[in-house]
């Protein structure tokens, strides 16, 4: 942390495939996540366990996909299952340059075959006795479903977070239709970092034609210091989603 300022980062990455599924990127989108060196990141769609592709691809990890990624730059992490099968899991993930007081996975699924979750994190940032609440999203794919998840998002926060105490809340919303804003502004006070920096949300999605707006960064008691979305090489063909990258500063 410099000058009290830190950079997170939100991606959904395809459980490590391209957007065609055709070829396995892990190693690219390690390579690139370390390149761009944020403090905190948010993952979705990233496998805890996959037993198949341990003899399908010969440059399958041999540990977990999140520790994979984490490697020698992010220290402390926090995984959260959201899809359950035969063969393993898949879910959210929060990497940390700093240590985690505690983490916990809620469940909001609706459907069996679409399992999502909230992981709320509180991580300590050494030096200045501050903590930053930290919730990695993934929310369902229809109109129903997300508005009962963001009631509960809602709920979690009100009861879990003190008001004087910074949150950040990243991740792939699927909310193309922009109603999300109204429920958590209105409730929670919370500001979007691309919206506030630009006027509008970032299109991240699909990564080779970003026209929908899938991905978010809300906060509350940060200052914004920038936020942008990574396009272009090599983000446009590693997953199907471009990631959001801001900065802010404690106040």
């Amino acid at each position: 942390m410099t000058n009290g300022s830190f950079k997170i980062l939100t991606y959904n990455i395809h459980k490590g495939f391209s957007a065609t599924n055709l070829r396995f990127i892990l190693h690219e989108i390690k390579y690139s996540l370390q390149y761009i060196n944020a403090d905190i990141v948010f993952l979705q769609e990233i496998h805890g366990e996959r037993a198949i592709s341990n003899n399908r691809f010969v440059d399958w990890p041999n540990n977990r996909q999140f520790e994979f990624l984490a490697d020698q730059v992010w220290h402390h992490y926090a995984y959260g299952k959201n899809a359950i099968y035969k063969s393993g899991h898949h879910g959210n993930a929060i990497l940390s340059k700093y240590p985690f007081i505690e983490w916990e996975n809620i469940n909001v699924s609706l459907f069996k075959s679409a399992s999502r979750s909230l992981l709320h994190g509180i991580i300590q940032i050494p030096g200045v006795d501050q903590r930053i609440h930290v919730i990695c999203v993934h929310l369902g794919l229809f109109e129903q479903e997300r508005e009962r998840q963001l009631a509960t998002l809602v709920k979690r926060i009100n009861s879990h977070i003190p008001t004087n105490e910074p949150l950040i809340i990243a991740g792939d919303f699927n909310d193309w239709r922009g109603r999300a804003e109204y429920l958590l502004h209105h409730n929670l006070g919370v500001q979007e970092a691309f919206k506030i920096t630009h006027g509008t949300y970032a299109r991240t999605f699909p990564a080779w034609l970003p026209v929908l707006s899938m991905d978010r960064i809300y906060y509350r008691d940060l200052k914004i210091v920038s936020c942008n979305y990574l396009k272009g090489q090599p983000w446009r063909h590693l997953s199907d989603h471009i990631p959001l990258l801001a900065e802010f500063r404690l106040i």
